[in-house]
């Protein structure tokens, strides 16, 4: 009888994103409106980010901005960390906004959070690694 070999295949799922925390006291559209101003981004209001919890049977829908750079074929998105008492990330419950940079080869993160520290609205601008917090691994954009 001739033996088999069993090959497992695994499939280790790849995070395709930057993560940078930042906090302000303003609204979203007027810190949305400062950054595009400082940074030349133009994040615009798209539909808003939904997540559905363990604990509760709805999911939160949280307030989202994006901007399609075709040019560097990347993509810019920024959520909302707290809904109606929900985070996105509860890990870090004291940041306000999250910016997600998807498929970033073109972006310097030191040089754009030294930017985004330049701009009105902003009292703090952190750099997060997805793969070291659990929920930013959950965190799907497109």
């Amino acid at each position: 009888m001739v033996k088999r070999k069993k090959h497992i295949l695994t499939f280790v799922e790849e995070i395709s994103f930057d993560l940078i925390g930042i906090c302000s006291h303003h609204s979203d559209y007027r810190l949305v409106w400062n950054i595009n101003q400082n940074i030349g981004l133009k994040l615009v209001k798209v539909d808003s980010y939904q997540v559905v919890h363990k604990k509760e049977s709805y999911p939160t829908e949280h307030s989202m901005y994006e901007f399609l750079d075709e040019k560097n074929k990347m993509s810019f998105h920024m959520i909302k960390n707290k809904h109606d008492g929900q985070f996105l990330i509860p890990e870090k419950p004291s940041i306000d906004y999250f910016l997600f940079l998807c498929d970033n080869n073109a972006v310097e993160l030191d040089v754009l959070i030294k930017k985004l520290k330049t701009t009105n609205s902003i009292l703090g601008v952190y750099q997060f690694y997805p793969e070291e917090i659990a929920s930013a691994q959950n965190i799907e954009l497109r």
